[in-house]
């Protein structure tokens, strides 16, 4: 489901009852551009702990990986997540 950002304002509370109990997503455009979308928290949830694990997993494995290679000046796990989700922001 696509809609304007004009459309949802005119009945917002609408989409989230489609998100929730219909589980439809709704991508809100602005200007022809889509801007964001309102899907349901226990979805958002899951995505979120998929996203957290992928990203566990890659930094574990890069860690895996410098660790291998025996480079010089590493950085930890906690380190290796803090310098990636400071670039990100």
């Amino acid at each position: 489901m696509i809609e304007s950002m004009a459309e949802v304002r005119s009945h917002l509370a609408d989409v989230i009852d489609r998100a929730r109990r219909e589980e439809i997503p709704t991508i809100i455009t602005r200007r022809g551009k889509q801007e964001a979308v309102v899907i349901d928290i226990e979805e958002y949830q899951r995505l979120r702990r998929i996203a957290e694990a992928a990203e566990e997993s890659w930094l574990n494995k890069l860690a895996d990986e410098s660790e291998a290679e025996g480079l010089q000046g590493s950085v930890s796990l906690e380190e290796m997540a803090a310098l990636l989700r400071s670039h990100e922001g």
